[in-house]
């Protein structure tokens, strides 16, 4: 018999939900809102309690609807499973609650998201040692490896700066010493990259990003690739050895980080999270088209002092991001000559929006060192090449022409 034909990304998304029986033949999973589940034979939800038998317990360790949804996720990131957290910084906290022991270490890339890099900070305190390093040189990452490390943890794409790590040479680094190694794939999204194609155990997406896409929801996910021998891994829980060595990783981690902590993903938003996903691969596709443009124009321009973005012949990692990249994302930073205000610049520009988030259908603009990069410090902030006038855009699904001619406006009143 011949296997059925792989369908395309979109055509997945679109009818997922429908693999599985939907009730009164709904194109979507409803919005289950029940927070608990019964059992009309006591049995059965012992059974579901053990582990024996498969259903929902209470909605704080699952729910139809979010199940739903990190089925979806699974199947974007050709994974075994998923879990969904309220936020993306929940679902990255989650790999610390769950998989971390006072003691270990962890690598993780000095280019971070700025919560990341608090959170980090955070770990420290509590005992857990942390050694950032410049992920772009896979020489690095070996160098600070030492014999209690557990976890190697990197993004695809940095931000701000747009830094690359050297994605697939850690990935053989990692599978090479056993390390568990976790690639944050939110600036790229499972429609422009792949981590497990280079490696990685578990990845990362911040839900609220690109794959809602609309900036109405908050959401995280941990994807396990399957590629990961859990049965190797010191700190499982003794409950959860009974299963296959796949299920652990998971299975422990739905329990201690999940129930544990219950920043459980709302029915509502996994609703909303869905509907977004639908769209994911026609919105990237117009907005890394755009930001490639602006780029591109901004590059040019002698107000302009730096442009970082992967999509350009100058970025240091361009060669990478061909290579591991289907696209180069929506994300840019530049910055201005140093004579040159940037909150004087921003308040000309008329059609981005001056506010934080990524992945919007709509252009977003912010000085980074001012904002969400301020906490930090100017000396960590140096550390990770950001200069005070830098500004972070986050491009949208504009008309291009509109976008260009906002942004060259403003330039020219420079």
């Amino acid at each position: 018999m011949n296997k059925p034909k792989q369908r395309g990304f979109t055509t997945t998304i679109l009818h997922g939900d429908r693999q599985k029986t939907i009730e009164h033949g709904s194109h979507h999973k409803p919005i289950h809102t029940s927070v608990t589940y019964g059992y009309a034979n006591s049995r059965d939800l012992a059974a579901v309690f053990q582990g024996k038998q498969t259903g929902y317990r209470y909605g704080r360790q699952g729910n139809p609807t979010v199940s739903a949804l990190e089925d979806k996720i699974t199947r974007m990131e050709d994974g075994v499973a998923s879990i969904c957290f309220a936020t993306g910084m929940a679902a990255i906290g989650a790999l610390f609650q769950a998989f971390l022991r006072q003691g270990d270490q962890v690598v993780s890339s000095v280019f971070l998201f700025g919560n990341t890099n608090s959170l980090w900070q955070t770990v420290e305190a509590q005992g857990v040692d942390v050694a950032f390093v410049d992920a772009t040189q896979v020489s690095a990452v070996e160098a600070a490896i030492t014999s209690t490390t557990r976890m190697v943890f990197v993004e695809t794409i940095a931000n701000p700066r747009t830094q690359i790590a050297d994605l697939e040479r850690i990935g053989q680094l990692c599978k090479a010493k056993g390390i568990l190694y976790v690639v944050d794939n939110t600036m790229t999204s499972p429609y422009l990259f792949q981590p497990k194609s280079v490696g990685a155990d578990l990845v990362v997406n911040s839900l609220t990003k690109s794959i809602a896409g609309h900036g109405n929801v908050l959401g995280g996910v941990v994807t396990d690739t399957g590629l990961f021998d859990w049965s190797a891994y010191p700190h499982i829980a003794a409950n959860f050895r009974k299963l296959g060595a796949q299920q652990q990783g998971m299975a422990h981690m739905r329990a201690k980080a999940l129930r544990d902590f219950g920043a459980s993903l709302a029915p509502d938003a996994a609703h909303h999270i869905a509907v977004g996903a639908e769209t994911l691969a026609l919105r990237l596709e117009r907005e890394c088209s755009n930001a490639l443009q602006l780029a591109t124009m901004l590059e040019a321009d002698p107000q302009v002092a730096a442009v970082y973005y992967p999509g350009l012949a100058s970025h240091p990692q361009h060669a990478l991001a061909q290579k591991y990249f289907r696209a180069f994302g929506s994300l840019l930073s530049f910055e201005l000559k140093p004579e040159i205000d940037c909150f004087d610049f921003l308040n000309r520009l008329q059609v981005p929006i001056n506010a934080t988030h990524l992945g919007d259908t709509r252009t977003l603009v912010i000085p980074v060192a001012h904002t969400i990069f301020f906490e930090m410090g100017a000396e960590r902030r140096a550390a990770m090449g950001i200069a005070d006038g830098l500004i972070r855009v986050s491009v949208g699904i504009e008309d291009t022409d509109d976008l260009l001619a906002d942004f060259g406006g403003a330039l020219s009143g420079c």
